[in-house]
Formats: structure tokens, C-alpha cells, sequence
């Protein structure tokens, strides 16, 4: 068996890639937390409004990771190769993707509001009202469907300067554009500084003004920095893309592109099936989305770097070395959100005081953060058991074990307890999330078989 551990300057490696995306999803979770808080102090029912949309906007952008992770495969192999016209191909086809999507999704939104945001009203105790919610929710997403290009744009261009090992210049766009976004949200929702007092679509004016100036930052940066962003020279000079990498795109990435939005989709439906415990429950989970998002940065990060240099280590034909590196990134994943965990349950209580909203809604929010602290070493394997597979470009294989997994086991496990048991929403909480367990020792067995390992730019 390989060693778990790595050398000192391996992990230098590592943290030079992983910090800077955990320095830009901590700062930005951070802010979307005290935007949430902001939210909260207005009262339940516009907090439950905004929560059920950014559930909505998670699936959109899952579905956006989803439409440039195939092709990023291939863009980290690339750059591992040193082909920079085939950076440029993946890049085209990821505007592609992301503008097809993005379209889809905002005519989806446009016209599916009332349906979609009612999923998630159901009647359950005395806490909140279900007319306002859906009224709040659907002011606050017709705002926020303002914001789906720019963030689809930048997405496009991060994503490829991560994939080449540039994580600076992503993280400082996203950093400026999350504190514009918490100081127009300071300004809009309660009307400081004689701006008017927007409540809920206020937070979602500052979110879209927010995206807008992301993409100006990373989009023109990247071009004017063409010296060194070399894929970019001339990137927009042909839109044509080899028909032969299309179909290996296609082939490879498709499938991890449908995996993307039917896991994003199945979680939505899990959320929704807790939400059949009443308007109480869509409160709770709110707070403890919030949290959870905030600690689970490093695991994310980690997901990551080991995308972009297993990736990189294959694309240059080190089989052996990418194996062992693989190893010792999930090792070290694991045994950092078990500390990571621990710190998060402290803050079990503290954070849902914070709120304005009644007590039974804080009591439950922190059950669940208590819940999700036991869960998150799990979290991370898989995660990282997920970017492992993905890697190497075996994305059939990924689609069974994300999607497959979730809504042939997982969905209808949570629908059956939240339906048709007399089960506390707790107890039904705790048994859907370890029921992850099932999906790391398959994992594990995949990871340890070597099926991952595969270099698939060497011909192209």
C-alpha cells in the first residue's frame, strides 16, 4: 500500500493551489453567510423565500460546473502536455455548453417560478406563511435571473486559468466581487446611506451588480495579461472547434455533465423532501446550509487540486506518481475535516442565535449543524474520491457512482422516512446523511482498483 503521507514539498504544491480557491470560496461563503444573516433579521418568511431560490441557483450552477468540467478535463491535460491550441478548443467549448445552459435555465426560471418555488412550501407547525414566501421567492428570483450570464462568463474563464494553475486572478475577482456584494447588501436590504429599504430583492440586486463586476475583473485581466495567459491569444479569432475533440468531449464529458445536473437536481429534491416537514424545516436547513458551506471549503478546495494536479500528472504520462499523489490528497482531505468538523460543531448554538427567527427554528438548525459535523470526513472522501475518477476521464463511471447513487438510493430513502414514517425530522436528517457511508466503501474499491488511471490527450 502506498504512503498516506506526502513530502513537505508536496504539500506546498498542494496548499499553493488549494488555498487560493479556499482563500475565494471562504470569503465568499463568509459574505453569502452575512448576507444570509442580513436576510434572516427581516424575518422568516423572506429568509425562507431567498433560501428556497439559492436552492434553485445551486442547481443552475451545478449544472454550469457540470457544462466546463468536461472539457476541463481535457484543459488540465492539455496544459500538462504544454498544447495550448487545445487549451483554446476546450475553452470554445465551454462557452458552448455554459450558453446553451445558461438560456435554458433562464426561460426554465421565467416561466416555471410558481411551480418550482411551491415544491418547497408545505404546511407543517406555525412557523411562516406560505403566500409571502413564495411571493418573496419569486420577486427575488426574477432579480437574480440578471446575474446567470455574467456568472456563466466567469466560470468559463476561472475555471480554464485554474485548470492551468493559475488560482490568483480568480480568487481576487471573486474577493472584490464578494465584498461589493456585502456592502451593497448592507446598503439596499435595510436602506442605509438613503438608499431604499429592499429587503430580499435588495440582496439580490447587490448578488447580481456583484457577478457583473467578477466578470469584469477575471474577463479583462485575462486578456490584457496575454503574455502570460497565452491560451488566450486569438482565442476568439474562430469559434470552430476539432470535430474530433468535440466527440471525445462529448464522449468523456457528457455523461459528467448529465451527472452534474441529475446530482444537483437529486440534492434539490432531498432539501425538498425535508421540506415536506413544514415551512420550519426550510428555515433550519437554510441556517445550516450556510454554516456547512462556510466549513466545507477545504474539502471543496481539495476536490480540486486533486482535479487539476492528477490531472496534470497523467496528461504528462506519470501514472505511478499521479496514483500515489491521489492517495495521500485524500488522506490528507479526510484527516483535515475531521479537525475541520470539530470547529464547526462549536459554533453549533452561536450561529442560528444570530437569526431572526423563532426558537424552534434555531433549535433545529442546530441539530442539523451537529448532524452535519458527523458526516463531513465522509463528505470529503467522497469528494475526493469523486475528482479522483473524474481525473482520469472516467465519467461513466462517475455518473454511477454521483448520480446513480443518489436517486437510486438516496432520494427515495429520504422521501420514504420524510412521507411515510412518524420519524422526527432529525432522526430522519441524521439517517439520510449517513447513508454516504454506503457510497465511500464503493469508492474506496474504485480508487484502489487503478480503473481511474488513464491519459487521454496523448493522440489529440
Amino acid at each position: 500500500m502506498k504512503k498516506l503521507i506526502g513530502t513537505k514539498d508536496f504539500y506546498k504544491k498542494v496548499l499553493f493551489i488549494a488555498i487560493p480557491i479556499m482563500i475565494q470560496n471562504g470569503i465568499t461563503n463568509f459574505v453569502s453567510m452575512l448576507d444570509n444573516i442580513m436576510v434572516g433579521q427581516i424575518g422568516t418568511d423572506q429568509m425562507s423565500g431567498v433560501a428556497i431560490v439559492n436552492q434553485l441557483m445551486f442547481v443552475f450552477n451545478i449544472c454550469i460546473f457540470g457544462g466546463i468540467s468536461g472539457a476541463g478535463i481535457f484543459t488540465a491535460q492539455f496544459y500538462g502536455k504544454g498544447d495550448q491550441e487545445g487549451i483554446r478548443n476546450t475553452f470554445r467549448f465551454k462557452v458552448y455548453a455554459c450558453g446553451f445552459l445558461t438560456a435554458l435555465a433562464m426561460a426554465l426560471f421565467w416561466f416555471a417560478d410558481d411551480f418550482l418555488i411551491s415544491l418547497y412550501l408545505h404546511e407543517g407547525g406555525e412557523v411562516g406563511n406560505l403566500a409571502m414566501t413564495l411571493q418573496y421567492g419569486k420577486e427575488y428570483l426574477a432579480i437574480m435571473l440578471f446575474g446567470l450570464i455574467p456568472f456563466a462568463v466567469s466560470q468559463v474563464y476561472a475555471s480554464t486559468l485554474r485548470e492551468c494553475g493559475e488560482t490568483i486572478l480568480p480568487m481576487v475577482a471573486g474577493v472584490i466581487a464578494v465584498f461589493v456584494n456585502l456592502g451593497l447588501n448592507y446598503i439596499l436590504i435595510f436602506g442605509n446611506f438613503g438608499a431604499p429599504k429592499l429587503g430580499a430583492n435588495g440582496a439580490a440586486i447587490a448578488t447580481v451588480i456583484a457577478r457583473f463586476i467578477e466578470m469584469g475583473i477575471v474577463v479583462i485581466r485575462t486578456h490584457v495579461k496575454s503574455l502570460k495567459y497565452k491560451f488566450i491569444v486569438g482565442i476568439y479569432r474562430t469559434m470552430r472547434i476539432p470535430g474530433e475533440l468535440v466527440k471525445i468531449i462529448l464522449v468523456k464529458g457528457l455523461p459528467l455533465m448529465i451527472n452534474e445536473i441529475l446530482w444537483a437536481v437529486g440534492t434539490a429534491t432531498i432539501v425538498q423532501c425535508y421540506a415536506y416537514r413544514g415551512l420550519v424545516v426550510v428555515a433550519a436547513q437554510n441556517i445550516t446550509s450556510t454554516i456547512f458551506n462556510v466549513f466545507n471549503i477545504v474539502y471543496i478546495a481539495l476536490g480540486s487540486s486533486i482535479s487539476i494536479i492528477i490531472g496534470q500528472l497523467l496528461g504528462a504520462g506519470k501514472k505511478e506518481e499521479a496514483k500515489e499523489k491521489d492517495f495521500q490528497l485524500i488522506a490528507f482531505s479526510v484527516a483535515t475535516c475531521g479537525v475541520i468538523g470539530l470547529l464547526m460543531a462549536s459554533f453549533s448554538k452561536a450561529f442560528p442565535a444570530l437569526y431572526n427567527t423563532e426558537q424552534q427554528v434555531k433549535d433545529l438548525a442546530t441539530a442539523f449543524i451537529l448532524v452535519s459535523t458527523l458526516t463531513m470526513p465522509i463528505q470529503a472522501f467522497n469528494h475526493a474520491s469523486y475528482f479522483t475518477l473524474r481525473s482520469g476521464g472516467k465519467t461513466w463511471i462517475t455518473f454511477i457512482f454521483d448520480s446513480v447513487f443518489i436517486w437510486v438510493i438516496v432520494v427515495p430513502f429520504a422521501y420514504l422516512l420524510s412521507r411515510f414514517t412518524t420519524l422526527g425530522i432529525i432522526m430522519v436528517y441524521l439517517l439520510v446523511q449517513s447513508i454516504e457511508i454506503i457510497k465511500s466503501v464503493i469508492g474506496f474499491f474504485m480508487v484502489k482498483s487503478d480503473m481511474w488511471i488513464q491519459n487521454m490527450v496523448d493522440e489529440l
